[in-house]
């Protein structure tokens, strides 16, 4: 399965995968508006292929169920969150 990826001009990190090159008639325009003019980045075959970020299975399952699969970047590591787990679980002990 062939499809083509673009990035966001307004997400950074983010990435839309669609089956058919600058083919984004399966989108929501709500999603196209939040994701700005798409730059395209590669035409990638997904067969036998691991992806670094995202697993394939789910990226070919959304693009034959939905048209598109959007990939978002990992929220953000909450430092502070972190440091007060780790201040609790050196104060059990």
């Amino acid at each position: 399965m062939f499809c083509s990826v673009y990035k966001s001009t307004k997400k950074q990190g983010a990435y839309l995968y669609i089956a058919k090159k600058d083919d984004f008639t399966p989108v929501p325009k709500e999603l196209m508006t939040m994701f700005g003019t798409p730059t395209m980045v590669m035409v990638v075959n997904l067969a036998g292929r691991t992806l670094a970020s995202v697993d394939v299975e789910k990226v070919k399952a959304s693009i034959q169920n939905e048209g598109f699969f959007l990939q978002l970047p990992p929220p953000p590591e909450n430092l502070l969150e972190k440091y007060k787990q780790e201040k609790a679980q050196r104060n059990e002990k």
